[in-house]
């Protein structure tokens, strides 16, 4: 009988071909992040993915006495909106005295809004409150404020939400407007019996906000071509006695000024977050007469790219202080004196939050994490200072000595502008790399375009560095967290700057004797996707990528894609007029003869953002070449992979492709077999 496998003595070893304890199936099971904090009553809320499970994700409670969380929605719901394809907040709750909580929350499959009582005693399951509709994309539900009745009945009350009704087949056959579902059932068969709360003259909203005194709602508008980092407009309305909303008046925002986030305050205030003067601060501001005062007026970020409605950056607490996520290029949680301007950090070793944050009396919950921990649910008491994780405890799966220590690092690029990213040398506790041989270095260019990533502990890229492979996460110009500026370097720049910059930094790492500028190679999703493609077409630099669910062709893109981002492009590469001189001189299907280096692309079959049709544009474009390549498809995925299994496979895919153009020994993943 033979004994336990014992790893090889510590010692020196070619880079890339360490041993790591960190294998593909361990790095799926830990992907993903709690999302969607909130606060009923003094519980805790949120949701958490679950890759084996399919990878729907569960609705989470911490009870108000402070026993264990636990998931209280089991398979096969998932609580996740498909509203702009993106999604939103898929949740909310109320808490009613002898009666327990009320929550609605959208489940993933048909998208429909249901109602649940989780402490009724009659044990009953949740109960659907809206239609389905075989119209295009059906009825998407997100955004929800539960504004129930005064008594303990849970039929008694609404919700209200935004509402996005296809109208025919095609992803743009669509309106969005403010709604008010009834919680009593009388939907859940007949769409007449949806109150709409507003009109549908705007393309995009988030849900209404009721004032504390239920007098006035608040929300955010924009409209095609703006994205919501271009321009939104912050509304407000009185609300009637009978529930209806006078005509709205805007007071915050144009087409040159996004508004990321309003919140009314406890006092019944209304506060902002704008980037008026360049940078996302906190704004009070006057719902009478719109005027606005900026709070804390810092070259710092204290918002981000408005993606899905129901994102938070600022939350109130009593006495007029304020919970805010501010910073550069990561975000932290601070305290800040609405009245003084005093901005307090909280304590812990957490250094980048999401933008989820809710509040309870003093208490405040976010979503956070460090390079030593991933993300877990904060709890700060505000009042005593003190801080505590409450819930998605991060548990180290391998000794912590594994995981790589980031360097955050800022480059020269074309003309010497600023390029921020995050530097992953290669790591291993007990190997090393020969003294004469430098390591091979992947670039990460993230999605978005208009996003960023923080250095966080992430086992994806951990799985790399411990074996002997650099990563180098860029966020390039165009990256939020830097202010309007920086974001805006990419306007009509999208296939230039990105790729410039990702090779700014890939050079400058060859350069100093960080990487070796033979092993370059570079990998991204969605956008990250197009700029990947996009740098092999632009020249030698990489000897290889993993292109992810990419973006591929402007005009098929503009033309396949869903409705948020139809007009994207307009930004991004120019107006509809430059699109077909933009798309030969960028997109990597035009440029395919170009490409010359070994790639594999990976692709969601079921993605409605960046639909197969692009990769498969770019695969007929290569026939016939002798190109090294891979296409490994992948049923039921979507926009993002989300099934344990298939980030499986896709890692070790990677690691292939890797392994076999870096010519580094594996054994330990099945070989991808690469064609021309």
């Amino acid at each position: 009988m033979s004994g336990p496998a014992h790893p090889p003595p510590p010692g020196e070893a070619p880079y890339g071909s360490w041993p790591s304890p960190i294998d593909a199936a361990l790095a799926a099971s830990h992907d993903g992040r709690p999302e969607y904090v909130g606060t009923i009553g003094a519980e805790v809320w949120w949701t958490e993915p679950r890759p084996t499970e399919a990878g729907r994700r569960t609705l989470v409670r911490r009870p108000a006495d402070g026993r264990a969380a636990r998931d209280v929605l089991p398979a096969p719901w998932n609580v996740r909106s498909r509203l702009t394809e993106y999604g939103g907040l898929p949740w909310a709750g109320v808490e009613r005295p002898g009666a327990g909580p009320l929550v609605v929350f959208v489940h993933h499959a048909d998208q429909r809004l249901y109602a649940w009582e989780p402490d009724a005693p009659d044990g009953g399951g949740p109960r659907p409150l809206t239609p389905l509709s075989p119209v295009g994309g059906g009825l998407r539900w997100a955004d929800p404020v539960v504004r129930a009745g005064a008594g303990d009945d849970a039929g008694d009350g609404e919700v209200w939400c935004v509402l996005e009704e296809f109208t025919g087949p095609a992803p743009t056959d669509v309106r969005r407007v403010a709604a008010a579902v009834p919680l009593d059932g009388s939907a859940a068969e007949d769409r007449r019996a949806v109150r709409e709360l507003t009109d549908d003259r705007h393309r995009f909203r988030t849900g209404p906000k009721p004032s504390p005194d239920g007098r006035r709602a608040a929300w955010l508008v924009w409209d095609h071509p703006r994205m919501p980092w271009d321009g939104t407009e912050l509304q407000v309305a009185d609300v009637a006695a009978d529930g209806t909303l006078a005509e709205p008046r805007t007071l915050l925002g144009g087409p040159t000024e996004a508004v990321a986030q309003a919140v009314w305050a406890p006092d019944g205030s209304l506060l902002a977050v704008s980037d008026r003067e360049g940078w996302w601060n906190p704004y009070r501001v006057d719902p009478d007469g719109g005027g606005a005062v900026n709070l804390c007026p810092r070259e710092e970020e204290f918002g981000g790219a408005l993606w899905k409605p129901g994102l938070s950056w600022l939350a109130p607490l009593p006495d007029r202080l304020l919970a805010v996520l501010h910073g550069q290029g990561t975000a932290r949680l601070g305290v800040l004196d609405a009245d003084g301007g005093e901005l307090v950090d909280a304590a812990g070793p957490w250094t980048a939050w999401q933008p989820t944050l809710a509040v309870s009396g003093t208490r405040v919950y976010g979503v956070a994490a460090s390079p030593r921990s991933a993300y877990e649910v904060v709890e700060l008491d505000t009042a005593t200072g003190h801080t505590r994780v409450v819930g998605a405890h991060a548990t180290d799966p391998v000794d912590p000595a594994h995981y790589p220590e980031p360097q955050t690092r800022t480059f020269a690029g074309p003309g010497g502008r600023e390029v921020h990213a995050h530097v992953y040398p290669p790591h291993h506790p007990a190997r090393w790399g020969p003294a004469a041989e430098l390591p091979p270095y992947v670039v990460w260019a993230h999605g978005g375009p208009t996003d960023h990533v923080p250095p966080v502990l992430d086992l994806h890229i951990a799985y790399f560095t411990s074996r002997g492979i650099g990563v180098v996460e860029v966020n390039y110009g165009g990256s939020t967290g830097y202010g309007r500026a920086y974001r805006e370097r990419l306007r009509e720049q999208w296939g230039v700057v990105d790729v410039e910059d990702c090779a700014a930094v890939a050079r400058a790492l060859a350069a100093e004797g960080t990487a070796d500028p033979d092993r370059l190679a570079i990998r991204g999703g969605s956008a990250g996707g197009w700029t990947a493609a996009a740098s092999l077409a632009a020249g030698d630099l990489y000897a290889c990528a993993a292109i992810i669910y990419p973006v591929l062709d402007l005009r098929g893109f503009a033309a396949e894609t869903h409705d948020l981002e139809s007009r994207y492009v307009d930004g991004l590469a120019g107006p509809p007029e430059a699109l077909a001189v933009r798309c030969r001189e960028r997109s990597p299907v035009a440029r395919a003869d170009r490409i010359t280096a070994p790639f594999v692309l990976l692709q969601g079959l079921d993605d409605p953002v960046c639909p197969p049709a692009q990769a498969e544009r770019l695969l007929a474009a290569l026939r016939g070449r002798p190109v090294p390549h891979a296409y490994v498809t992948f049923e039921g995925e979507g926009h993002g992979f989300r099934r344990a299994e298939t980030m499986v496979r896709a890692l070790e895919a990677e690691l292939s492709l890797y392994a076999q153009v870096f010519g580094i020994d594996r054994g330990d993943v099945p070989r991808l077999a690469l064609h021309s």
